[in-house]
This record gives C-alpha cells, sequence and structure tokens, in this order.
C-alpha cells in the first residue's frame, strides 16, 4: 500500500468525518485521478518536441501517455487536423497516490520562489487544477538531456461535492496551500 494511501486511511478520513459530520464513510471525500498534460503548440514546427514530451511524462509518472492530436485545423497557426498538439496520462489508484507524494513532498518546494499554492484554482466542483512551468523540477528529470524547458498542467479530481471539503481533503493531504 502506498504511504499516502495509508496516511489517509488512518489520519485525513477521521479528521474529515469530524469536520464535516459525515454519517456514512463512503461519503467521504477521496481523490479519484490525477491528470496531467502538456500542450505543445511548438510542436507544428518541430514533430520532435513531442517525443521529447512522452518521455518525459513517462519518465515523471511511470506511465506511458498518449498523444493528444488537433481536433480541427486552423490555418493562422497552420495547424491541420490529425497533427500531434500535446500529451496526457491520467493517474489513478496506487501510482495515483505514489505521484501525488512525490509532487507535494519532492517536487514543489523545487520551484523557484515557491511560497505555496494558491487554493483559488479549484473549479467548483471539488476539482484542484495547478500548473507548472518547468518540468524540470521533477527529480526523475534528466537536466542535460532535455531539448526545452516545457509547462504543465495537473488536475486532481476529487469525490469532494464542494470546493471547502476538497481544500480540507487536500490539505490534510499534505498541499501546501498559501496562507
Amino acid at each position: 500500500m502506498a504511504r499516502l494511501k495509508e496516511y489517509y486511511s488512518k489520519e485525513v478520513v477521521p479528521a474529515l468525518i469530524k469536520e464535516f459530520n459525515y454519517k456514512n464513510p463512503m461519503q467521504v471525500p477521496k481523490m479519484e485521478k490525477i491528470v496531467i498534460n502538456m500542450g505543445l503548440g511548438e510542436a507544428i514546427q518541430n514533430i520532435k518536441i513531442i517525443d521529447g514530451a512522452v518521455q518525459e511524462i513517462a519518465a515523471i509518472t511511470g506511465q506511458k501517455p498518449i498523444v493528444n492530436k488537433a481536433k480541427k485545423s486552423i490555418a493562422t497557426f497552420k495547424l491541420r487536423q490529425g497533427m500531434p498538439v500535446g500529451c496526457s496520462v491520467t493517474l489513478r489508484k496506487k501510482i495515483m497516490y505514489e505521484f501525488f507524494d512525490r509532487l507535494v513532498n519532492a517536487a514543489l518546494p523545487k520551484v523557484r520562489d515557491f511560497r505555496g499554492i494558491s487554493a483559488n484554482a479549484f473549479d467548483g466542483r471539488g476539482n484542484f487544477s495547478i500548473g507548472l512551468q518547468e518540468q524540470i523540477i521533477f527529480p526523475e528529470i534528466d537536466y542535460d538531456k532535455i531539448e526545452k524547458i516545457k509547462g504543465m498542467n495537473i488536475t486532481i479530481v476529487t469525490t469532494a461535492k464542494t470546493d471547502a471539503e476538497a481544500r480540507f481533503l487536500l490539505k490534510k493531504m499534505g498541499v501546501p496551500f498559501k496562507q
């Protein structure tokens, strides 16, 4: 069992039940999945950027991402339908908890001038999104082998009904929110 999953079941669930007065343990919100997306608009001119992004996300997450293709042609961007424009991966269960542990405890503290994550990035339904500007904050990335600094979006999907429940859940799980 992942260390964070065990912590969730022993520490976080009782705290959530006490805070929100749940009558049934199945009502307690939990993390459902984590979606990591890397959009690469520069891939229109240089297709090799996609290969590097796929390798980097695979190294970070331990799971092979899918390559996202353009749905429509846009002439002003010289984009044709079916061209690769990014890659994404969805993490669930054990891999999700291990990635979340590395994100919170190893990667986020390496961000330059890090003072915490804004607590305003909730979508109203309990899902939380983080935008990272550099993939090199992850210890799995070899700085010498990257061609270009790329950003990524990380979305944490929870079963919480409200933002307050999701914020409390993520705070208890160790997400460093701004004070």
